[in-house]
């Protein structure tokens, strides 16, 4: 189950946190709650990506620069595996789906459901990639442990590190990144326009006159592990809500980090009129009735009128060719269809 220890990102829990987010990956389903009085909840997408309508042909070998400083050469682009879903999404949403061998337990989506997994939790398991035989590894710079990176490294495999997505301006460097890897450089042109215009077209559905932007706080919830966090500046929330029209409220009241522990005090401050979540998280809280039972949670404008919104895991934090998808659904469970 994603995370945002991965990244969706996924961006960006601390690594002890990701560790507590494990105990919750056999958790199935999406929530859907009870007695919200948010605006109309859209009906679930299909968990697909959709692939340009031709395949191109990699242009290789190319050399391209990696996020942690080092050059990788790319000879072929036969076998490919991302190690985070964000990364699998671009790759499979170029066109290149059948080179992909592998895959991390956060590419959720449905052509990558019959991948072997080659992660234990979030951790990279080194034999298990090298097994498997690959012409390119693709990672992120949370992608670890480091070590097994490493060893993935030493037996010769390409290893490109990718820069890990905070904001609605990643989207298109990620593509172009990944693209260039794969020697698909005008398929990446491509689906940057592509996703580019849906993204637009998303947000010209943002009314253009309201009374108040919407202020919204987004929690991260893992019930079983007893992990409640509000996000800051750094959550890769605050882009998203900016974009339909609302407030993150943890980055207004200075949060600076990704994520602290929630507090009655730091809820109260932060007053939002809506909660974002997870469906996973809210589910493993036990729905809305559960959410509102965390401190400070009911004192809330959102918690009084259990005004929630959610966006599955493997989607919310990727920042990738399904961005527009998501921008849509905060848009339309803030605001309602009219």
């Amino acid at each position: 189950m994603p995370t945002p220890a991965a990244s969706h990102r996924f961006p960006r829990l601390a690594v002890a946190v990701a560790a507590l987010a494990l105990a919750l990956t056999a958790c199935g389903g999406t929530a859907t709650p009870s007695g919200s009085s948010a605006p109309d909840r859209p009906a679930t997408a299909p968990d697909r990506v959709e692939p340009l309508a031709a395949t191109p042909l990699p242009a290789l070998p190319v050399t391209v620069a990696s996020a942690d400083g080092t050059q990788v050469t790319v000879a072929s682009a036969d076998r490919v595996i991302p190690l985070t879903g964000s990364l699998n999404e671009i790759v499979h949403t170029l066109g290149l789906g059948k080179q992909v061998v592998a895959r991390d337990i956060t590419a959720t989506f449905e052509q990558a459901a019959a991948l072997p997994v080659v992660t234990r939790g979030h951790d990279v398991s080194a034999e298990s990639v090298l097994s498997l035989r690959p012409t390119l590894v693709l990672a992120e710079t949370t992608t670890g442990p480091a070590e097994a990176v490493q060893q993935i490294r030493d037996a010769g495999v390409p290893v490109l590190v990718v820069a890990p997505a905070k904001g609605l301006d990643d989207v298109p460097k990620r593509i172009d990144t990944v693209a260039a890897a794969l020697g698909v450089k005008d398929a990446g042109t491509q689906l940057n326009q592509r996703t580019a215009d849906r993204i637009a077209a998303a947000r010209r559905n943002v009314p253009a006159a309201t009374a108040e932007q919407p202020r919204v706080a987004f929690l991260y919830l893992r019930g079983t592990a007893s992990v409640y966090l509000l996000g800051g500046s750094d959550s890769g929330a605050a882009s998203l809500l900016e974009a339909a029209g609302a407030v993150d409220t943890g980055k207004e009241s200075g949060l600076g980090k990704d994520f602290t522990p929630i507090t009655s005090e730091a809820l109260a401050a932060a007053a939002p009129d809506a909660i974002l979540v997870m469906s996973k998280g809210l589910e493993s809280v036990g729905g809305i009735d559960g959410l509102v039972k965390i401190p400070g949670v009911a004192q809330t404008p959102a918690g009084m009128d259990r005004r929630v919104v959610t966006v599955d895991d493997g989607v919310l934090l990727n920042y990738g060719p399904r961005t527009d998808q998501v921008l849509s659904s905060l848009i339309t469970q803030l605001y309602g269809r009219g």
